[in-house]
């Protein structure tokens, strides 16, 4: 189970864009939370965008570098995994999700076409339906307009969240 830490985003604004965001003085139409803290896991993707794109959709950018490949030369699964749960979050907060605390439940990835280093990931997210309980997501990750993956997933909501480590 991931347990994405985003600050205090809350929900989102009539605008669409998650409360605590701010816009991205080098990237005109999209917002962020600003820098992960050092050293956590999340701060290995890098900075995080994120977008409205309309009602129940939103969109969330990373900027893949050599340092999320594999040995391959592709982009390793589990950078590209870890950009697709975090996506869920500021996505789905852009695309309407309930204000809250959410953990993943389950996450599928499908693996099309391999992603390279140098040119922007765009998660393009929809809030498929959200109960009490549990937000259901979809979405496709683009690069250069080509469909790299696909994934579904659900986010549970939790009452309380954990402490951060001491």
């Amino acid at each position: 189970m991931s347990d994405v830490p985003i600050g205090n985003p809350g929900s989102a604004d009539q605008d669409g864009v998650p409360r605590g965001a701010s816009p991205d003085p080098d990237h005109p139409g999209w917002y962020s939370w600003g820098e992960f803290p050092r050293g956590s896991f999340a701060a290995a993707t890098g900075k995080l965008l994120f977008k409205p794109d309309g009602p129940g959709r939103g969109i969330a950018r990373m900027f893949p570098t050599e340092s999320h490949m594999n040995m391959g030369g592709s982009l390793h699964g589990g950078s590209v995994m870890s950009f697709i749960d975090m996506s869920m979050f500021a996505g789905g907060l852009c695309a309407g999700m309930a204000p809250g605390h959410f953990v993943t439940l389950d996450l599928t990835t499908h693996f099309l076409a391999r992603g390279k280093p140098g040119s922007p990931l765009d998660a393009h997210v929809e809030l498929v339906r959200e109960t009490r309980g549990h937000a259901f997501l979809q979405g496709v990750v683009k690069q250069n307009g080509e469909n790299c993956y696909s994934f579904s997933g659900t986010l549970r909501r939790v009452s309380t969240p954990n402490r951060p480590a001491a």
